[in-house]
């Protein structure tokens, strides 16, 4: 920047004497800037700008520069730093640009109402219950992805340890290994702690397990396309940093979003990234739920039937290539409500 404000002055044919006057700062300070012992305020880069006829924004940027590189220096931590930083920086730009609908507000505001109520009915929450609901959940996760098995049929599969006629080896462990991550997500709950890569592929391990274990648990290797989507993920090779950018999102945002808001977006990210060849999908969906169950609110349960299943995907769609969330945002926190209208009027009975 020293060198930026010492040429454009000597350009324009001026003294640090008369640059100092027409400002009306010390001539002192004007040499010190030129020199770069002193840094000058944000108000006095706004003068020299207009004085120097120098762009605001090069000046602004080498000024911001310096600065930053004056606080951090050569400090081992300073690119993860700059990177939590930059994540931050776009965090709250989009976020003093996002205006949430009423209609979202509103919804919302219902939710926590009915969270509130939920709350003074947990001395009543019964195993039974909560059994049936999660067969329920993994029933309709497997049944969006294509499993054919009913519920009754799912039933048999994981609490009689039945084997059905006419289905695939494949179905019978998609409902196994998905009933094992709902205990597992139950686990993480249990703990509160924050979710992190490692979590994240055992989720994935689990739901994959047996099926296609080479990559169960690890990431893509291969361009990915998404059935029925115009969408298209991010190569292979850009997946690990696209999945770091994603966990810095989340400690970011994980105490400053309403809950709902945050669970709809770590499953939009995650299904949008696509990280693994198949089961995105089971996976994004156990993400949203557990960061919801660890806020005390309840599973999520997306049903598989046609027209649901088509709002789910219509909304994704809109999301991941109109940069539009709100269709999506509004699609998770109506079935939430859902759930927890419907759980009250179990429990209250």
């Amino acid at each position: 920047m020293k060198t930026l404000l010492k040429n454009a002055r000597e350009q324009k044919g001026l003294k640090t004497r008369e640059v100092a006057q027409i400002l009306g700062i010390d001539q002192a300070l004007i040499s010190k800037f030129e020199s770069g012992t002193r840094k000058p305020t944000k108000e006095q880069i706004s003068k020299l700008a207009r004085l120097l006829e120098i762009d605001y924004e090069t000046l602004m940027i080498a000024w911001l520069k310096e600065k930053i590189l004056y606080e951090i220096g050569d400090d081992e931590f300073a690119l993860k730093a700059l990177m939590v930083a930059e994540e931050e920086i776009k965090y709250n730009r989009t976020i003093s640009n996002l205006k949430i609908s009423t209609s979202l507000e509103k919804l919302l505001q219902e939710i926590d109402v009915l969270k509130a109520k939920l709350d003074t009915y947990r001395q009543f929450d019964s195993y039974r219950i909560t059994q049936a609901l999660e067969l329920e959940y993994t029933f309709e996760s497997n049944r969006i992805e294509g499993n054919t098995m009913t519920l009754r049929e799912t039933d048999m599969v994981i609490n009689e340890g039945l084997t059905i006629s006419g289905k695939s080896m494949r179905e019978h462990l998609e409902a196994i290994n998905h009933h094992e991550a709902i205990g597992f997500i139950k686990d993480l709950m249990q703990k509160n702690n924050s979710l992190n890569e490692r979590d994240l592929l055992s989720i994935h391990n689990l739901i994959l397990r047996g099926i296609i274990p080479e990559d169960a648990g690890r990431y893509r290797k291969v361009q990915v396309m998404i059935k029925g989507s115009s969408h298209m993920p991010p190569q292979p090779f850009m997946v690990a940093k696209e999945m770091e950018d994603y966990f810095i999102w989340y400690e970011i945002n994980k105490n400053k979003l309403h809950p709902v808001i945050l669970a709809a977006e770590m499953h939009e990210r995650l299904v949008t990234i696509h990280p693994f060849i198949d089961g995105n999908g089971r996976t994004s969906r156990l993400v949203m739920n557990l960061i919801l169950m660890q806020k005390g609110y309840l599973i999520t349960n997306i049903k598989g039937d046609y027209e649901t299943r088509m709002q789910y995907y219509q909304s994704l769609e809109t999301a991941q290539t109109k940069n539009n969330k709100e269709d999506f945002i509004l699609f998770i926190a109506q079935i939430e409500k859902q759930s927890l209208e419907r759980y009250i009027d179990i429990i209250a009975q």
